[in-house]
């Protein structure tokens, strides 16, 4: 097949070119106008952790940040005869989410990409535009799972103590990068560690209702050999429904279970004698902003971070939902496409939800 001639972009810093330096089979027909009810589509479909977490519609609206209130529970008290009622102090606080997440995906078109294409690619665009975009604001929100529970990390001195907040998927130990010779003690989900964490939300008063339990890809094969996840008297699945028999992930006593690739890396530096963790949605590599080496948990041995949660936990607040934009740009004889969001996250409910971490391999 013959090398295709397309023109080389130049001056055009940032902007991705389609068709530049391939073969010259043909491409595809875009129609600009069709893309934004697609890219929308196709990245509402690609959003896991967002739909499990609560949501507030802030389009439209001005600001950079936005005030929730976190009213405290109440007690009731018996009224004694003759006596007034017990007044109860306001002690109402409020948690403040910065909007300060935009992102974009860019494309530029070539006319003569846009002449010569098969429909393929316009399709590969859109639905790449949508997950990129629905992919970035689970990581965002799954980063923070680590956080709940009073979860805090130290992350600017001596690391010597477990991670508060953060246990092993065995559910009873503190999760330590430290343990074993800086490997950490990250440990595959267990029933008897499921079932802590379940009582973990009851005894902090978490509704049993809307929990759900966020899994890396590896922990799917543990479950699948815990019998309470899959055999048919605990489940209530028969035939094609079942496990078993199709990989379908399910619930285990009553919550929700979703597989998300998204979960979180543990990071362990231990480059300059200071061992102390972190946590990202990408392989550790490089180094930490002290010019320490960054390695996975345990010398290479690859740690994930999962969470057992209810919605309120988390909070995603859109500003902007996903807006799309074409722009022909004579200077390159082609469309420019755009698709950006603009967000916040944070979290909402720090009782409602655990965080453990289990080897990733």
């Amino acid at each position: 097949m013959a090398t295709s001639n397309y023109p080389t972009v130049t001056g055009g810093t940032g902007l991705t070119q389609a068709g530049g330096g391939t073969t010259s089979a043909p491409r595809g027909d875009f129609i600009p106008q069709l893309w934004s009810d697609e890219i929308i589509a196709t990245y509402k479909a690609n959003l896991v952790v967002a739909n499990l977490v609560s949501r507030m519609n802030h389009n439209g609206k001005k600001g950079d940040a936005v005030t929730i209130p976190a009213p405290v529970r109440g007690q009731a008290y018996v009224k004694a005869a003759l006596t007034g009622v017990t007044l109860q102090n306001n002690s109402e606080s409020s948690t403040t989410i910065v909007i300060n997440k935009h992102y974009e995906y860019s494309r530029l078109i070539e006319d003569i990409v846009g002449v010569q294409a098969l429909p393929s690619l316009r399709t590969f665009y859109v639905d790449d535009a949508g997950y990129a975009l629905a992919r970035q604001i689970d990581q965002d929100l799954l980063l923070l799972i680590p956080t709940l529970n009073a979860g805090t990390v130290d992350t600017t001195t001596t690391f010597t103590s477990s991670v508060l907040g953060v246990i092993g998927g065995d559910g009873s130990t503190a999760f330590d990068g430290n343990a074993n010779t800086n490997t950490g003690n990250a440990s595959a989900l267990t029933d008897a560690g499921i079932r802590r964490m379940i009582q973990t939300l009851d005894d902090n008063d978490v509704p049993l209702s809307e929990r759900v339990l966020i899994i890396p890809p590896v922990e799917k094969k543990n479950l699948l050999g815990i019998a309470r996840f899959t055999e048919q008297a605990f489940v209530g699945e028969v035939s094609g429904d079942n496990s078993v028999r199709n990989g379908l992930i399910g619930n285990v006593y009553g919550v929700p279970v979703y597989v998300s690739t998204n979960c979180p890396f543990v990071h362990v530096d231990s480059g300059d004698g200071e061992e102390y963790v972190t946590f990202s949605s990408a392989n550790p590599s490089g180094t930490d902003a002290y010019g320490n080496a960054v390695t996975f948990a345990g010398s290479g041995s690859k740690n994930r971070v999962g969470g057992l949660l209810h919605r309120s936990a988390l909070v995603l607040i859109e500003q902007m939902g996903v807006r799309v934009q074409t722009q022909y740009k004579q200077e390159y004889l082609a469309d420019l496409m755009t698709a950006d969001t603009l967000y916040g996250v944070g979290e909402l409910r720090d009782y409602a939800g655990v965080s453990f971490v289990v080897p990733a391999v």
